[in-house]
């Protein structure tokens, strides 16, 4: 996993909002899930964290944005499990900073299908909760499976791309954070299983953050 990510540790996510501006916007549900290896050296889901959140105060709630995830934030059963953004974030951070550390990897990459949106929302959070500091995500690089999907399937949408690489998609359940994140790992594991790396032509010029012991990388390598 050290060798293959460059120290990074892949982790799935994905939210689920009340609309598409983070910065005004409701973050509803989130959940993650980390990639890790199994005896035989394959890619595999770890174990999925996740939470459903209350809107944070002053937050836009769209109402064409929660018809089409189905998420009522008023609805008593939701209520009575949904957390508040702070604690629920950095109970998840705290459980993925142990992965990472038993993964002996310095930092976890999101990867997301869409992944910016997923990102932006998250970054959103963390400030809005003061967690910068528990934060264990990069900052601006992803990894996107809309993006591997094409090169590998010729498919950009979740369920058709599922469907291409035999792995089941249910619609209805989909829009929830947690099934959409099982997806998208099944599907990025699935791709980094059955396609091996390029042959590296050139030497690798590694740039470490004396810091934070991380390589350093351009906005514009990804």
């Amino acid at each position: 996993m050290v060798e293959r990510f460059r120290k990074f540790l892949p982790v799935v996510v994905d939210v689920e909002t009340a609309g598409f501006n983070a910065a005004t916007d409701a973050l509803l549900e989130i959940a993650c899930i980390p990639i890790v290896m199994d005896d035989e050296g394959k890619f595999v889901p770890g174990e999925p964290l996740s939470a459903h959140l209350n809107p944070f105060e002053g937050a836009n709630l769209e109402q064409r944005a929660l018809d089409f995830t189905g998420i009522d934030p008023n609805n008593p059963m939701r209520k009575a499990i949904a957390e508040e953004e702070q604690p629920a974030l950095r109970r998840i951070f705290k459980e993925l900073k142990a992965v990472r550390k038993d993964n002996d990897c310095l930092k976890c990459i999101l990867v997301g299908h869409n992944a910016h949106f997923d990102l932006s929302f998250l970054n959103a959070a963390i400030e809005r909760t003061n967690s910068k500091n528990h934060n264990p995500f990069h900052q601006f690089s992803v990894l996107d499976t809309v993006t591997l999907s094409a090169l590998a399937f010729g498919q950009t949408v979740l369920a058709r791309a599922c469907r291409a690489a035999g792995i089941e998609f249910d619609g209805s359940e989909a829009h929830s954070a947690l099934y959409d994140t099982q997806k998208t790992a099944e599907l990025f594991c699935k791709i980094l299983n059955h396609y091996s790396m390029m042959p590296i032509s050139l030497p690798e010029d590694n740039t470490t953050d004396e810091q934070s012991g991380v390589e350093l990388v351009n906005k514009d390598d990804g």
